[in-house]
This record gives C-alpha cells, structure tokens and sequence, in this order.
C-alpha cells in the first residue's frame, strides 16, 4: 500500500477551512449544555423528587443512547413533527447546524450535571457546617463555599467532557454540515484516498485535543493554586 504525501499537503489547508465551523458547535453548544447542566444539577440536588426524578429520566435517556442516533432523531425526527414545523422553532430545526446544535446540547447537558452533582456532592461537610457557625444562610454556603469548591473539583473532569465534545462534533457531518469531517469525507470522495485523508483529519484533532488539554490544565492550576505548598 503506498502512501501519497501530496495528498495530504493538499488536503490539510481544505480541511482546516472547517475549523471555524467546528470551534462553533463546540463553543455553542458547550456553553448551552453548561446553562442546561447546571439546571439539572440543581433539579437533582433539590431533594424535591417532582424535579429530581425528572432530570434523573433525562440524564438516563441522553446517557444511555449514542449520540449519533440523538443527531438524526433531532435532524430526521424533529421536522416531521407539525407542531415544530408550523412554530417558531422551525428556523432551527429546518437548519442542519440548528439541529445539531441542539442534539450537542442536550447530550453534553447530560453528562456535564452529573460532573457538577459530584463536585458539589465531594464538598467537605465540615466546610458547610462551619459556615452553618458563622451564620452564614443556605443559599449564601451555596455560592460562596460550595460553589468555588466544587467548580475546583468538577474542572479535571469537565474537560474531559469538552475534549469528548470535540470529537462529537464530527458527528454533525453526517447531517450535511461541513466542517472538518464534513470536508474531509468530501475528500476522499474526490481522491479514494481515504487512508491519507483520515489520518490527516486524526492528526489536525489531537492538535487541537492536546491544545485544549493544555488550556484547562492552565485553568486548573490557577483554580487550585491556593492548595500549593
């Protein structure tokens, strides 16, 4: 089997032009599954089960199904519906990047309220009852203890999920989008020469996971710094 290295100078430069596409799923949908997971984390640690139970259902349901099969529901499923179709959520859903937005979000919302819960659940009682001692009210230990801690302790898993996130969003060329793996399938159509091409595509995402890897190590050791000797 020979290896074309043209092929691969050619193709880096046309691949990375869907960088911009793919930083934007990550981003959005990063920040919307952050908004949506601190909701269902709340729900959870409510110790009202009328809210517990609900989010416990959906962080089951988007847990236990491959992401790639809540894409095509979201994209193939969605606008089936007549209620989605005649509302105002029509100009999302009838948009590729729309819908997996959406699909990214509430996948990543899943499993980013179970990294918080554990955070704010690894938070040491003798902090909150100290606290309790200085008078402090339950919503103010929340904000001011709890918060902090548990945003220390979530952060190393927190960006795992991220990194996980950018690999998914190479999922959303399945539904039409090009961005990196859009293109590069684009590519292979072009030149059956898959091989060079996705192992182009491997290189370019571990730069960019070994980017992020470095970014939230940097995080992480600012938010921890007070624990330095």
């Amino acid at each position: 089997m020979s290896f074309d290295f043209s092929i691969i100078v050619d193709a880096l430069p046309k691949m990375l032009m869907g960088i911009g596409l793919t930083f934007q799923l990550l981003v959005v949908s990063a920040v919307l599954g952050l908004i949506l997971a601190i909701g269902l984390m709340l729900m959870r640690i409510s110790g009202k089960w009328y809210l517990s139970w609900p989010a416990q259902v959906y962080i089951y349901i988007f847990r236990g199904t491959p992401i790639l099969v809540q894409i095509f529901i979201v994209y193939y499923g969605f606008p089936q519906l007549e209620f989605i179709r005649d509302g105002f959520l029509w100009p999302m859903f009838r948009d590729p990047f729309g819908c997996a937005i959406f699909a990214l979000t509430l996948n990543t919302g899943a499993y980013v309220s179970e990294i918080l819960r554990g955070g704010v659940l690894g938070v040491d009682r003798g902090i909150l009852e100290a606290g309790s001692a200085l008078g402090l009210s339950v919503r103010q230990k929340f904000i001011y203890l709890t918060t902090p801690i548990a945003t220390r302790l979530a952060l190393p898993a927190y960006g795992n999920d991220i990194i996980s996130l950018l690999k998914s969003t190479a999922l959303a060329s399945t539904i039409t989008l090009a961005d990196m793996t859009g293109i590069a399938r684009t590519l292979v159509a072009q030149t059956f020469a898959p091989y060079e091409i996705f192992i182009s595509l491997a290189i370019v995402y571990m730069i960019l996971t070994w980017i992020l890897q470095k970014s939230l190590g940097r995080v992480e050791r600012y938010l921890g710094r007070y624990m330095e000797k």
